[in-house]
């Protein structure tokens, strides 16, 4: 049995579970998700708790047990308190500002680039140089973090980019380093 699977996940109050056709749906203060139930799983709500079970040991559906529950908590947790991921930017002259639901950045381009903001996902600048994306659905805070980051990746000579705050970067030695 998947130990991750088959623990139970706590309702908290405030938070709304639904179970309809196949598809488990969550309402609390921070917005609304869905997430389909794959075949061979059930899930089903119990007084304050959400458990998913598995109709047999076949592999697929094995694998697919814990996966199913973790995305479950994280829709629970998601709607309740809501997730949240810090950018820093690294470099003279690079800055970011936030017009209506788009950041502005300027990282070292001949122009400033304009990232819009998908639905759901909300940004904080604090000096400039640090941002905070904040959302209920943790797997779109991740990808758009990862897409922020992917417009100019820490550079591995001298640590210029934007990084995930507390993100360790390894740095290379430049040319000088070698010669004698």
């Amino acid at each position: 049995m998947s130990r991750i699977g088959k623990q139970p996940i706590e309702i908290p109050q405030g938070v709304n579970v639904k179970i309809a056709d196949g598809v488990i749906s969550v309402e609390g203060p921070k917005g609304k998700l869905s997430q389909r139930v794959p075949g061979g799983l059930t899930a089903v709500v119990e007084k304050t708790q959400l458990l998913i079970t598995r109709e047999n040991d076949e592999r697929q559906v094995r694998a697919l047990h814990g996966l199913t529950r973790a995305l479950a908590a994280n829709m629970v947790h998601g709607v309740k308190n809501g997730f949240e991921r810090k950018l820093d930017i690294v470099g003279i002259g690079y800055r970011a500002q936030l017009q209506g639901k788009a950041l502005t950045i300027a990282l070292g381009y001949s122009h400033p680039v304009i990232f819009p903001l998908p639905e759901g996902v909300t940004a904080e600048v604090e000096k400039q140089v640090a941002i905070t994306l904040r959302a209920a659905d943790k797997a779109l805070l991740g990808q758009t973090a990862a897409k922020l980051r992917g417009l100019r990746k820490p550079d591995p000579y001298k640590g210029k980019g934007i990084r995930y705050s507390g993100e360790v970067l390894r740095k290379k030695v430049g040319k000088k380093a070698g010669a004698k």
